[in-house]
């Protein structure tokens, strides 16, 4: 398994193991190795540190482990901020949904990726989602591209530095920075992103990024579906939509215009 030169190597291992916990249930130390490409005795030693630490639990009877609830304890911070956000979101999801008739989203950043964090539903015949807590490349995603091109320049350098090209999932997706950047100034200059079947053939998405209390890009909202309604239609129509209620989800998480011009700088 391949690592980072500036990662840790036992924190790499570590999170490894929880990780498969997460997707294995209870597990036993031969399974972990096997699953983490650990062998056993670096299996069984990070697992007992993590057992101390109450972020993994060992089954008294069967000897197995499985996650701790201080997994759940650490998280709970990340839930109240979600929590914050759906309850401001959901409203404006709704209505852009009912507007439409799409599918409409609310995305956050994690690293290179977005994750859905909730979804309401198109009532098209032809309709597209994403299962909530899904992840995808935020490169390809109109969501990713919404929230990336308003935060710090050296942010996205930072990111994607070494790393072009970039994964292409489409004929259309956006693969160098060179590529990114330009598709950032459009973004900026109109207030929502486009994807035009960059991260799926057949699909569109167009999104608006969504500010917090310190004028940084935190969230986005986006519409979904079929290219031929999305994209290849009124598209500035729908950006503006999803600029005025993502406006209104900024304000109730206490956005302000001037701080978030000096975000974007």
């Amino acid at each position: 398994m391949a690592t980072r030169r500036d990662s840790v190597q036992s924190l790499e291992r570590a999170f490894d193991l929880l990780e498969a916990l997460a997707e294995g249930g209870e597990l036993g130390v031969t399974e972990l190795a096997e699953r983490t490409g650990l062998v056993p005795s670096t299996a069984h030693r990070l697992l007992a540190t993590l057992v101390k630490r109450d972020y993994v639990t060992q089954n008294a009877i069967s000897g197995r482990y499985l996650l701790g609830y201080k997994v759940v304890e650490v998280a709970s911070g990340l839930e109240h901020r979600l929590s914050r956000l759906r309850a401001a979101a959901r409203p404006h999801l709704e209505s852009v949904q009912q507007a439409t008739g799409e599918t409409a989203n609310l995305v956050i950043l994690d690293g290179d990726h977005v994750v859905y964090v909730d979804q309401v539903e198109g009532t098209r015949r032809v309709r597209m989602f994403t299962v909530v807590g899904t992840a995808a490349l935020a490169h390809t995603t109109g969501s990713g591209k919404a929230i990336l091109a308003y935060g710090p320049p050296e942010a996205v350098t930072t990111l994607y530095a070494d790393r072009e090209p970039l994964e292409r999932l489409t004929p259309r997706t956006l693969v160098t920075l060179e590529e990114l950047r330009e598709d950032f100034r459009r973004i900026r200059r109109r207030g929502y992103a486009i994807d035009h079947e960059e991260h799926e053939e057949g699909v569109g998405c167009v999104a608006a990024p969504l500010f917090d209390h310190t004028g940084r890009p935190c969230a986005a909202i986006s519409v979904s579906g079929p290219s031929a309604r999305i994209v290849d239609a009124d598209t500035a129509e729908l950006g503006a939509l999803l600029v005025e209620h993502g406006g209104r989800i900024s304000e109730a998480l206490g956005y302000r215009p001037e701080a978030t011009a000096t975000a974007a700088g």
